[in-house]
């Protein structure tokens, strides 16, 4: 049934569809007796309740309110009750560090904190007692806390704070489409983290933006329509980046799609089995997901023998051949067609499989999908839509057209939206998904957003098509391929610190860990190869011995204790030679020219990322998204 109209705040969204839909359930949890989901109508009973107990705890319009923790039903609950009351949820990594978390609750000035565990209200407790920091109470969604702790109240006892009882139904129709929503923190080059200032008006045209081009990509492979007719989304990206906010949580929600919550903590096992239990028809996800699958499905393969493994070529060959008519929405050619039949009833449904069997379409975002991956999965029949934009952009500026797209290329700005190369190169656009600004922070919104044009930093240029594609970066920021934003430079300046460490380069675009190129100090490095008997080598035999990796090894580890584990260096290469001007890997001013290093280093990278000595990575590693 369609149920999405034009709606111009949050708390109207939610209403409207609970009003259309209230038996739909949504917001599953596995527990042990399976997926447990909860009905609308009841839904809008939690939240308002909910809404009820802040408004006791003291939250009135414009007051923040900062929500830590993992996708859950918890985490949506407090989110829409946020809304409902004019005041402004802030989203916080579950993976930041203690400082990163408090620096985000300190400068937004949240009243509140709504955290997942004790782990979490351990990061932030320290501001409570402190002259510097508005936190007054902090919410712990973990019912089974009883650590005693002054101002800690268990999630369950809000809905039941009801010394005032306020009509949150009518407080919600009073919010305005101009009111801030959402301050979501995203890392810059340097420095602390930006809050980024998103009205419900940014969020709201936003999604309306993206629901024909999503609608239109559902309406691929209809052969894979659930009997059911019951749309079904996992969701797992963190909730906290704007990407799965606003493509998962409030869009996948809005179309009536029921939300089911990935398992706490889990693996990319988990995950994968969380996905073929529900059977999801849509999916959000970032290019490492589909590397992952697709490295999967290549290595099964690869193990085949014999006919078996003939007919997997053969059937992905016949996939691969379907690619350039899918991607322009053109019928098959008759053999084709028939060739492709048969692959699909043969071996391509069961590639499909792993994902569930029912995916009808992807979105992916976040950085880069390679054109090899792209085309693998729209040749087994998995469309994925790429788009572009940033967390200033609510997030969505361009997005590609299931009718029309190719790989490599980000689509076109969406309806309400323009989208220009300034002579420079960098895109900017303007339009309803221009954030309000930057939080307490005039100098950086200025320098951002120019006659209501907001530059991108990132440089692209439209192709014969006038589909966007993205060349190159303009500043140095590291989008990893789980979608992560790292500024490089804190680390490079910890680590040049060293008096054994001259130069450095962390490089990890579109890459699943971040790596560093190292240029030793040569003095200091000579100085202690004389102390540890090894100054017979020569110098480049030194870079290269064993004992000189282990001491820049213990110097990496210890300076990356300072730094959440996705902003961390894992691996690196020592580079013998200096860069210098002359050679043109450094600018007059001394900066290194990015570019023309790795360039220049490319054989180092890549054996860095395909040697089999992969770092250890914690179990939700590359799925996690980073500001």
């Amino acid at each position: 049934k369609e149920c999405i109209v034009s709606f111009k705040t949050v708390p109207q969204m939610f209403q409207h569809l609970v009003s259309e839909r209230p038996t739909l359930k949504t917001f599953y949890t596995k527990t042990e007796n399976g997926w447990e989901g909860v009905e609308l109508a009841d839904l809008q009973v939690m939240v308002e309740d909910f809404a009820n107990g802040l408004k006791n705890l003291g939250i009135n319009d414009n007051d923040k309110v900062a929500i830590i923790g993992a996708n859950s039903r918890k985490w949506a609950i407090s989110d829409y009750a946020i809304a409902h009351i004019r005041a402004v949820s802030v989203p916080v990594y579950p993976t930041l560090i203690p400082t990163q978390s408090q620096y985000v609750v300190e400068h937004s000035e949240s009243k509140i904190a709504i955290v997942q565990d004790e782990v979490q209200l351990d990061k932030v407790y320290p501001l409570i007692n402190d002259a510097n920091s508005n936190l007054n109470t902090i919410i712990i969604m973990d019912d089974e806390y009883s650590g005693g702790k002054e101002n800690v109240i268990n999630f369950g006892d809000v809905f039941n704070m009801k010394d005032q009882v306020h009509d949150i139904r009518a407080l919600s129709a009073t919010v305005q489409e101009n009111d801030l929503l959402t301050l979501i923190y995203t890392s810059g080059t340097t420095g602390n983290p930006k809050g980024v200032m998103l009205s419900h008006a940014n969020i709201c045209n936003n999604l309306l933006s993206i629901d024909v081009n999503i609608k239109a990509a559902m309406e691929l492979n209809p052969e894979l329509k659930p009997a059911d007719g019951i749309e079904r989304f996992v969701s797992f990206l963190p909730i906290s980046h704007s990407f799965e906010r606003v493509g998962g949580h409030y869009s996948i929600f809005s179309q009536g799609t029921s939300i089911y919550y990935a398992e706490m903590n889990f693996t990319p096992e988990i995950l994968f089995e969380n996905i073929r239990e529900v059977r999801p028809t849509f999916l959000t996800a970032v290019p490492r997901i589909f590397e992952k699958i697709h490295a999967k499905i290549l290595d099964s393969v690869a193990s085949m023998t014999g006919i078996k493994k003939k007919l997997a070529d053969w059937s992905i060959s016949v996939g691969l051949q379907t690619v350039p008519y899918r991607t322009t929405n053109r019928d098959l050619p008759f053999v084709l067609g028939l060739k492709y039949k048969i692959a699909d009833k043969l071996v391509l449904n069961k590639f499909r499989a792993a994902l569930g069997g029912k995916v009808r379409a992807c979105s992916s975002g976040g950085s880069a999908l390679s054109k090899e991956v792209g085309s693998f999965f729209c040749g087994i029949g998995i469309s994925i839509i790429e788009g572009y934009g940033l967390t200033e952009t609510s997030p969505v500026m361009t997005i590609g057209h299931p009718d029309f797209f190719k790989f490599g290329t980000v689509g076109k700005a969406i309806p309400g939206v323009e989208v220009k190369i300034q002579p420079d190169g960098e895109i900017v656009c303007k339009g309803h998904n221009v954030m309000m600004g930057y939080y307490k922070n005039e100098e950086a919104t200025n320098e951002a957003i120019i006659d209501g044009w907001f530059h991108s930093g990132d440089i692209g240029e439209f192709d014969e098509d006038g589909l966007l594609r993205i060349t190159d970066r303009k500043k140095s920021l590291i989008v990893t391929s789980g979608g992560k934003n790292v500024a490089p430079q804190p680390m490079e300046v910890s680590l040049t610190s060293n008096k054994y460490i001259e130069q450095c380069n962390v490089v990890g675009d579109d890459r699943n860990f971040i790596s560093a190129l190292i240029v030793p100090n040569k003095e200091n490095l000579l100085a202690w190869a004389e102390e540890k008997g090894l100054s017979g080598l020569d110098y480049n035999a030194l870079c290269a011995h064993e004992l000189a990796y282990d001491l820049f090894d213990a110097i990496v580890k210890d300076t990356m204790t300072n730094f959440s584990r996705y902003e961390s260096v894992r691996k690196f290469t020592l580079i013998a030679d200096e860069w210098t001007v002359d050679r043109g890997e450094l600018t007059p001013k001394m900066s290194i020219k990015r570019k023309v290093v790795v360039e220049k280093h490319k054989a180092e990278i890549d054996a860095m990322y395909n040697s089999p000595n992969i770092p250890v990575t914690s179990s939700d590693d590359e799925l996690q998204l980073g500001g």
